[in-house]
């Protein structure tokens, strides 16, 4: 057992310090004049932002329904705490938000603090017909948390943060039997005394919980190896609405399907997940990082191909091309970028470090300092912007900016012509839709040794008021582009719901038979998370 407190939920609206209609901690977000000076940068950009709404003035649907006496304690429908869970934070989301839409409000937000709490939960609901959506840290980008099916007498968002200890650490086994509702800082704090860590790192990691991470396959800090939250997991412990499902704790098995793939990626629309042992590992005490210029953004994708395959296994291997490299103020004479970084808990890592950097300059690269083995300035600068960049996205969502990312995955033989494919053909849609050229620009964010997993950023001046529309626009255009290509419709940001047109095209359809069987037999009154990977069943 650690040694933790107990840190449950504020008792109403977002936690403590928590934006309610953005990313983040309301205190980081950039002031009116800063949201100004931002747009001034994108050149047909709204002169003001856009107001954030007061929590308290705003109208929200009627509650339909009440929960029973005994689960009356775990509810709320205050305004603020209905607000703070109707969203999560895409850019279609904050502008809704920072319009007052809040349409898809639910009726009551649960927040269990037990896992009987949440079976309690799913048995009324199911004799109520109410849907439920999981909800861990709300960071969702692909509506996977937004209730669109229209089908149920109410909706409850069953928030899990109540759900955040560490329960037990099996040291001999460096693992770690963990509740689903921790936050990544909570986690890290609780393993931090036994010298552990799980070593996962979304750019949501503040603001994410196990949970939501288990539930949508996320991928961490690793861009190389272990990218995946998959790849730590032991076993998982599910609340279905037909009984608890537990998997053994196994090193590996081959024992048929793996249970826990079932659960893995399926976004709260089987099961709830409460408890997961996951692989720690002992926290690293030697990091170097660096960064390589490159002239040619192609040369440098054979660069990095060559490092992904040459079994060094970089822990940060992220490839900037000359546009993103320049927003986040790391070269300024449109090169590419690439950020490299190694580190290990018992050796040291220059020697690594000093192999990859050779990799890079066997394909023209050039690193901007000649000692490997202390941590780069130019990668610290990259590292911030990285962190910062949600903030930026909300500010010039407010001044009615055109301003989000995609993200993907292909193999190598495709890499080339998918990078020039998307910018080319998107760059046509985003100026017929916005009547500019707007920007579009790219990062690898995780690289394997048979394929890359580019990151696509768009930004162009929007029209005020139609900024959701313009988006969706050019949404489509982005899911077609990445099928005609054979790239995944979303590498770790989940389906959702934003995702699910390229989804349908992309699965194969006696999968998509299996996984609707999977939806009758674990949920038959349909009220998990309805819509999320498959149709909602019509509720009896």
């Amino acid at each position: 057992m650690t040694d933790s407190t107990t840190s449950y939920p504020s008792p109403s609206g977002s936690p403590a310090g928590r934006s309610w209609w953005g990313w983040g901690a309301a205190d980081k977000a950039l002031s009116d004049a800063e949201c100004a000076a931002l747009g001034q940068l994108v050149p047909g950009a709204a002169d003001t932002p856009l107001p954030v709404p007061d929590v308290s003035a705003l109208t929200l649907p009627e509650v339909r329904v009440e929960p029973p006496s005994a689960l009356a304690p775990l509810m709320s429908a205050a305004p603020a705490d209905r607000a703070a869970h109707t969203y999560g934070k895409a850019y279609r989301d904050v502008i809704r938000a920072l319009e007052g839409d809040l349409a898809a409000a639910p009726d009551q937000v649960a927040r269990p603090l037990t896992e009987q709490h949440v079976v309690d939960v799913l048995d009324w609901a199911a004799d109520a017909g109410v849907a439920v959506v999981p909800y861990g840290g709300g960071s969702s980008v692909v509506g996977g948390v937004e209730y669109r099916a229209g089908l149920h007498r109410g909706v409850v968002s069953l928030d899990l943060s109540g759900l955040d200890r560490v329960l037990e650490i099996d040291r001999a086994s460096r693992a770690a039997r963990i509740q689903a509702g921790v936050l990544g800082p909570d986690l890290e704090a609780q393993l931090r005394p036994h010298g552990l860590t799980l070593r996962h790192f979304p750019q949501s990691f503040e603001f994410s919980t196990l949970g939501g991470w288990l539930a949508t396959r996320a991928g961490g800090h690793y861009a190389t190896l272990r990218t995946h939250i998959d790849d730590l997991v032991e076993s998982l412990r599910v609340v279905t609405p037909i009984g608890v499902n537990e998997s053994w704790r196994l090193p590996g098995s081959g024992a048929g399907p793996s249970p826990d793939r079932l659960f893995l990626g399926s976004e709260g629309t089987l099961g709830v997940i409460t408890e997961a042992w996951m692989r720690l590992q002992q926290r690293p005490r030697h990091k170097a990082s660096a960064t390589v210029l490159f002239d040619d953004v192609h040369a440098a994708m054979d660069a990095v191909r060559a490092i992904t395959q040459s079994g060094h296994h970089p822990a940060n291997c992220r490839l900037l091309d000359p546009g993103e490299a320049g927003l986040a103020g790391v070269a300024r004479n449109g090169e590419s970028v690439l950020v490299l970084g190694v580190e290990s808990a018992h050796c040291a890592v220059d020697g690594r470090m000093t192999e990859l950097l050779a990799l890079a300059r066997d394909h023209g690269g050039r690193p901007t300092r000649a000692e490997p083995g202390s941590n780069d300035s130019a990668a610290d600068i990259w590292r911030s912007a990285f962190l910062r960049m949600p903030y930026l996205r909300d500010a010039l969502a407010r001044m009615s900016v055109v301003t989000e990312t995609f993200e993907t995955a292909c193999t190598w033989d495709r890499a080339p012509e998918l990078y020039e494919g998307v910018r080319g053909r998107l760059a046509e849609v985003v100026k017929e839709v916005t009547g500019t050229d707007g920007t579009i620009n790219c990062r690898f964010t995780h690289v394997y040794p048979d394929g890359p997993a580019p990151y696509f950023t768009v930004i162009a001046p929007g029209r005020r008021g139609s900024e959701v529309a313009m988006w969706d626009e050019i949404k489509v255009a982005t899911m077609e582009i990445l099928h005609d290509h054979g790239a995944t419709v979303t590498h770790h940001h989940a389906v959702g719901r934003d995702h699910r047109p390229g989804y349908d095209r992309q699965r194969p359809e006696p999968f998509a038979a299996a996984l609707r069987a999977a939806k009758q037999a674990l949920d038959p009154a349909g009220i998990l998370n309805p819509g999320v990977l498959i149709d909602p069943a019509p509720v009896n």
